[in-house]
């Protein structure tokens, strides 16, 4: 393998379903990226998840995957998402229930499990700095903790098709599959550093492929709502290029000022 195809599906929680699709039909991926957390959603994930024990994951979850799980699987693309929220374990129950109902056959499923500390932080019962009271005499909702790359490697190394997470550094989705597929060190800072730059730019999900495009008075863009998901090739040496599928509409384009200073 001389190169690596990931895309990313889903750069916010309620991003377009559609453009997903596309991007797997056409994109040629090996990995296909859903990240949809944030502080507030993982809060809200947290609460609904209070209310019922089987939800909890993110938003439109079990839509995205009725629309991609078996063109994923039929063009061998794995799922890698955040979108676990709250309660990955529940999530995969949902992936499998709609594997079952697509009558999907082998499909492997694998959660990573430990971004929800909130019973460590009750036990340790820290004073809130902006108050100064307690953990426990205030009105909290969830603590999680950023997990990481080397949280994310053994799923990918069982050869799962869906990995699903709670709360992690965003660019360890895509991260963890350069990692994974090029057996970079965990110590290779030069690699892992542009990897992370890379990944940082998938996550922003269309803002990399014209979502940023801002020109209203000079230029007119009849299509920017047919702005398409970007995908990247990467090389075992972190070298890569951006791409977006034809007939999508706006520019590939991120930051036009000066964008050579952080992109070589």
């Amino acid at each position: 393998m001389r190169s690596i195809r990931i895309g990313t599906g889903a750069g916010y929680s309620g991003d377009r379903i559609d453009a997903a699709v596309k991007l797997v039909e056409r994109g040629n991926l090996d990995y296909l990226v859903l990240e949809g957390l944030a502080e507030r959603t993982t809060a809200l994930a947290h609460l609904e998840k209070r209310e019922d024990p089987e939800k909890g994951y993110g938003q439109f979850f079990e839509a995205r995957m009725y629309a991609l799980l078996a063109l994923c699987k039929r063009k061998n693309v794995r799922i890698v998402t955040n979108l676990g929220a709250a309660n990955p374990q529940a999530a995969a129950r949902v992936v499998v229930r709609v594997a079952r109902d697509l009558e999907i056959n082998g499909l492997r499923v694998a959660t990573v499990l430990g971004a929800d500390v909130a019973s460590s932080i009750a036990k340790e019962d820290p004073h809130i700095w902006e108050t100064g009271e307690p953990v426990t005499r205030s009105d909290w909702i969830s603590a999680d903790a950023y997990l990481g790359v080397e949280e994310m490697l053994p799923a990918l190394a069982a050869g799962v098709d869906v990995i699903i997470t709670g709360r992690v550094a965003d660019p360890s989705l895509f991260l963890a599959p350069m990692v994974y597929e090029w057996g970079w060190s965990l110590t290779d800072w030069d690699r892992l550093g542009k990897g992370t730059v890379l990944a940082h730019l998938l996550e922003c999900g269309a803002q990399v492929t014209g979502g940023y495009f801002a020109d209203g008075q000079k230029s007119e863009w009849m299509t920017c709502c047919m702005s398409a998901c970007p995908s990247s090739k990467c090389s075992k040496t972190a070298k890569a290029s951006f791409r977006k599928r034809q007939a999508a509409g706006v520019w590939c384009l991120y930051k036009r000022a000066k964008s050579s200073c952080y992109m070589k």
